[in-house]
């Protein structure tokens, strides 16, 4: 049994980019190009990138939906998972994969290594995988609740990409909104008056595991998701969907009713202020509806309880 990480502290980083380059020369890593746009709404720049493809992940999730229609189980990609696309690993309960169909470049996954599902509670031990990557990594760490919250596998996996989010625009667009989250007492669930869609927030005191699990634990009572401790029973109860947002210093829950607005998929990184769309028609509907509304139609109202 792995009981330790597979990497010296202040290393993880550097690792992810060899890897990547590896993966991208075996072809096992499989990155979308893009052009960036920005739409200003709401107070905040959003950062939206036009994909000059996207055949071959849609073909594997046709795959997937033939196979499931079929009564063929689905296949899992993190059991077993792709050697070229091996990070390192994290604890005995997770590793760390890159993301295959990446649109942000060191895009990696923090996976558990046995199966447990994409709808069940974070554990004690996702938030403690989490927590030694943000120590490593100054970036954004996410996670999409369930199919309805944008989750494209049902096997667990928390996400987290490095900041800025791009090269160019504000390093992480949502935070022009979160004045009263990171103004309030650390770990007091708050809501951001410049967010028109329910959700709850909260300053962190730090980016240690304990600080994230009492975080999360506070934010899914205050959203009324789920009270209790994040053990083994609690990672095997399925929750609503929901969207979690995770940096050093705050986090954010969005409970979510739907995956799609006008076609176009929404997960955590949109409400991060990140979106993505296929085409420039697809652009064109974002700059139309506005990103805000967007994402108020793919949530819940704010003042919903």
């Amino acid at each position: 049994m792995i009981v330790a990480p597979s990497f010296e502290p202040g290393t993880l980083l550097g690792v992810a980019e060899r890897r990547a380059r590896a993966a991208r020369e075996a072809g096992a890593l499989q990155p979308f190009a893009s052009r960036l746009r920005f739409v200003a709404d709401g107070g905040i720049r959003f950062i939206v990138r036009v994909l000059a493809s996207l055949e071959t992940k849609e073909g594997e999730q046709v795959r997937r939906r033939l196979a499931a229609s079929a009564g063929t189980p689905p296949v899992n990609p993190f059991l077993p998972y792709d050697e070229r696309l091996f990070v390192a690993d994290i604890s005995p309960s997770h590793l760390c994969l890159l993301n295959k169909f990446n649109v942000v470049d060191r895009h990696i996954l923090i996976v558990t290594r046995a199966y447990e599902d994409q709808e069940a509670a974070l554990t004690a031990a996702d938030l403690s995988a989490l927590a030694l990557c943000l120590s490593e990594i100054d970036g954004l760490g996410f996670f999409n609740g369930g199919t309805f919250a944008g989750a494209s596998q049902p096997h667990k996996h928390l996400q987290l990409v490095p900041l800025p989010l791009a090269a160019e625009g504000p390093p992480l667009p949502v935070e022009a909104a979160l004045a009263d989250v990171l103004a309030a007492a650390p770990g007091e669930p708050i809501r951001a008056a410049g967010l028109p869609f329910r959700h709850v927030g909260c300053r962190l005191p730090d980016a240690t595991a304990g600080a994230l699990e009492e975080a999360y634990r506070g934010l899914l009572a205050a959203a009324g998701l789920f009270a209790g401790k994040l053990d083994r029973e609690a990672g095997e109860k399925l929750l609503p969907p929901y969207n979690l947002l995770v940096t050093r210093t705050w986090m954010l829950l969005i409970p979510r009713t739907r995956e799609k607005v006008e076609g176009i998929s929404i997960n955590a990184l949109g409400f991060a202020g990140s979106l993505v769309v296929r085409d420039e028609t697809q652009m064109a509907t974002v700059t139309q509806l506005g990103p805000m509304r967007m994402l108020r139609a793919a949530a819940l109202p704010a003042h919903a309880r």
